[in-house]
């Protein structure tokens, strides 16, 4: 495996390195302008240091009575014809809390592999500062200026404070599935989650309209979901693995939501090699059946895989995700830059119950 470091850098210029040159940086132009705005807000204050990384947990995953689970597997073989992968995830995490709000960081990457060689494109992180009073324009201003849509003109309910981080890295990452959707062609796309829709993280509409485009362009979307709540008889459907020669998928049958939830693909578990685990795996369910097992003969022909997982959606995740040391020069960052004071308050938790206080997030 050779990952090429090519990571490109957003500025205000009007185009950067995608698979295909020409993308629309109008989002995260506005990510970085709000970002630095929001910071400037709190100039010379102190802030509390806080990490938390922030899961985007679906609740979309209700159980149905009458999903099923097909016995009988269906077989895959490597088709080694060279083909694009593409992947996309984002990650955010809370670096501290204000006396107005909370300080925030989101990132994005996207992966592709092409001609044996991984490439890589990084957005951020972007940090925020957000509070009750800018937490609607900011998420307003990000999502009009590429969406075209707002919370007023949709009649949404605001979110609450601690509900902004994942909406707003959730809103990087419809951008990116939308921009990758519209520069590969002819290729595969990896999404981290499912094509479950209906909510304001992910609108029918807005997910609808990136599957089209993908379908425009030849592309397959495939969906891997790292955990899953469904269900067969009391087991997961990812535990209910038959004694057979990996890669295969198990089609689920019987899988239906209560409006407003809809469900855009079609849902397999999916074991592509030898090591025992295995996936949710949805597939857009617009996709003909014969083409859906290409484009998965062709992912396990063209990409590695780690505990049955494709490598190019497993190094977006890294590459997204946010270390310790990078913490470290964020908050360094805002207190140069901006004159914003670290204040290190005691863990309440723990200094009332010592040992078996476990901090706020298991409270």
């Amino acid at each position: 495996m050779n990952l090429v470091i090519e990571q490109y850098t957003i500025t205000t210029t009007p185009k950067y390195n995608f698979p295909q040159p020409t993308t629309d940086t109008i989002l995260p132009q506005r990510f970085l302008e709000l970002s630095l705005h929001s910071l400037r807000q709190v100039h010379n204050q102190a802030f509390q240091v806080n990490q938390q990384t922030f899961q985007q947990l679906s609740s979309l995953e209700q159980n149905p009575a009458n999903l099923q689970l097909k016995r009988t597997p269906i077989p895959l073989k490597p088709d080694y014809h060279e083909t694009i992968i593409a992947a996309v995830d984002t990650s955010t995490i809370k670096i501290g809390e204000t006396s107005q709000g909370i300080i925030i960081a989101i990132r994005g990457a996207t992966i592709w592999k092409q001609n044996r060689n991984y490439r890589y494109t990084r957005l951020g992180p972007f940090i925020f500062h957000i509070t009750e009073d800018n937490k609607k324009e900011v998420y307003n201003t990000l999502e009009t200026a590429y969406f075209h849509t707002s919370y007023s003109s949709s009649h949404q309910v605001t979110p609450n404070l601690m509900q902004m981080p994942t909406r707003l890295s959730s809103l990087l990452e419809r951008w990116l599935q939308a921009m990758l959707s519209r520069t590969v062609t002819n290729g595969l796309i990896l999404f981290d989650g499912s094509l479950t829709s209906g909510t304001i993280d992910t609108p029918v509409q807005r997910m609808k309209e990136i599957l089209n485009i993908a379908r425009r362009n030849g592309n397959t979307v495939l969906a891997f979901s790292k955990m899953t709540n469904l269900r067969v008889n009391g087991y997961l459907i990812t535990d209910l693995l038959p004694e057979q020669e990996p890669p295969y998928l198990l089609e689920t049958t019987g899988l239906q939501f209560k409006p407003p939830t809809t469900l855009l693909g079609d849902v397999y578990v999916a074991r592509l090699n030898k090591a025992n685990y295995a996936f949710r795996l949805d597939i857009d369910r617009e996709i003909p059946l014969q083409d859906r097992m290409r484009a998965l003969e062709k992912l396990i022909g063209n990409d590695l895989y780690t505990q049955s997982y494709p490598e190019t959606l497993r190094l977006a995740h890294i590459l997204c995700t946010f270390t310790a040391n990078e913490v470290l020069a964020m908050q360094h960052f805002i207190t140069r830059k901006h004159g914003i004071q670290i204040v290190n308050r005691p863990d309440m938790h723990r200094l009332l119950f010592g040992p078996f206080g476990k901090g706020e997030g298991y409270a």
